[in-house]
C-alpha cells in the first residue's frame, strides 16, 4: 500500500451527551487514525489508533478515564473491534488493563471472539499488556460529583425502574443509588484506501449498574458492526441500544439502499428521545454522524 494517500474516511465520537468542547480530543484521535492509515493502509489499525487516543484522555469514559462503579472502588471496562477482513473480537468486564481496545484486538488472534472478566484480564497479563493505572483523583472527583449533583428524582437510567437496582443489588456495599447515568462510549469507524471497513469501541461502563453489567459496546450488532457496505458504531444507554440491535439495524438500512445520513437518523428515531443516543458511520462514498443530543466528533475525509 505504501504511503500514497488515496480515498479514505474516518469518523470518531466521544460519547452521546458529552460536551462539545471535548471535540478537540476526537479531532486529535481522527488525526492519529489518519497517520496510522497512511502508515499501514489498514482500516482496523486506524480505528484502534483513534480509540487509543481517547482511552488515554481522562475526560472520556474509556480506558484511563473510566467511571467508577457505584461502590466507588471498582472499574469494569468493555471494548470491541471488527473489520471486513474477518477480524472480530470483544472483551467485557475487564478491570486491570490500561487499554481494553488492545486486548480486544489481541482476542481476535485467538480461537475465540469474546472474553470476559478474570479470563480476559489473565490473557492481558500473558500478553504483557500494560496494567490499569491506579484510580486517579479526577475519577474519584467525578464519582463524588455524580453522587452529589444527580441526587433527586431523575431516573437512575432512562427507561429503567430504580426498584430493579434495589432488588438485584449485588455489591458488597449498601445501595446508595444516584438517580442518573454515565453511559459514555468512545468509538471510531474507518474506510481504508483499499475499500475495507473497520470499527473499534471502548467504554468504562455505565453508572448506575449492577456489578458485572455489560452494555452494547461489547455486543456485535448492537454497539458496532462492519460489513461490505460500511461500518457503524453506536453510543448511548446500552440496554436500549441492544434491544434494537442498533448498529446492525442501521447497516440493514444501508442494504436497502438508504443514504448513510438518513439511515443514521432512522436509527436514532428508534430510541426514545429522552435517552441520549448517537451513531457514526462510513460507507464507500459517505461519512456521517447523528445524535439526539450533543456529541463530540472528529471527522476526516479524503476522496
Amino acid at each position: 500500500m505504501g504511503n500514497k494517500e488515496q480515498g479514505f474516511a474516518i469518523v470518531v465520537h466521544g460519547g452521546a451527551g458529552e460536551p462539545l468542547e471535548f471535540a478537540d480530543g476526537c479531532e486529535r484521535a481522527a488525526r492519529q487514525a489518519r497517520s496510522k492509515l497512511l502508515e499501514t493502509g489498514d482500516a482496523l489499525d486506524a480505528a484502534i489508533a483513534a480509540v487509543l487516543v481517547l482511552e488515554e484522555d481522562e475526560r472520556f469514559n474509556a480506558g484511563t478515564g473510566s467511571v467508577l462503579c457505584l461502590d466507588g472502588a471498582t472499574i469494569e471496562m468493555d471494548a470491541s473491534i471488527m473489520d471486513t477482513r474477518g477480524r472480530l473480537a470483544a472483551v467485557a468486564g475487564v478491570r486491570d488493563v490500561r487499554n481494553p481496545v488492545l486486548l480486544a484486538r489481541a482476542v481476535a488472534d485467538t480461537p475465540h471472539v469474546f472474553l470476559a472478566g478474570e479470563g480476559a484480564d489473565r490473557l492481558a497479563r500473558a500478553l504483557g499488556l500494560e496494567r490499569a493505572q491506579p484510580i486517579r483523583a479526577s475519577q474519584r472527583d467525578k464519582h463524588q460529583k455524580l453522587l452529589k449533583e444527580l441526587a433527586g428524582s431523575v431516573p437512575a437510567m432512562p427507561g429503567i425502574d430504580n426498584r430493579l437496582f434495589e432488588r438485584f443489588w449485588n455489591y458488597k456495599t449498601p445501595l446508595q443509588l444516584p438517580p442518573s447515568a454515565a453511559h459514555d462510549t468512545v468509538g471510531a469507524v474507518v474506510r481504508g484506501p483499499d475499500g475495507h471497513f473497520a470499527v473499534a469501541g471502548s467504554t468504562g461502563g455505565s453508572a448506575p449498574s449492577l456489578l458485572g453489567r455489560v452494555g452494547d459496546t461489547a455486543i456485535m450488532g448492537s454497539g458496532f458492526y462492519a460489513g461490505p457496505l460500511g461500518a457503524i458504531a453506536a453510543t448511548g444507554v446500552g440496554e436500549h441500544i441492544v434491544r434494537h440491535m442498533l448498529a446492525r439495524t442501521v447497516y440493514g438500512y444501508l442494504e436497502q439502499g438508504m443514504p448513510l445520513q438518513l439511515a443514521l437518523q432512522r436509527g436514532i428515531d428508534l430510541i426514545d428521545r429522552d435517552v441520549d443516543t448517537g451513531l457514526i458511520g462510513v460507507t464507500r462514498t459517505q461519512a456521517a454522524s447523528c445524535s439526539n443530543t450533543h456529541m463530540p466528533i472528529g471527522k476526516i475525509e479524503q476522496q
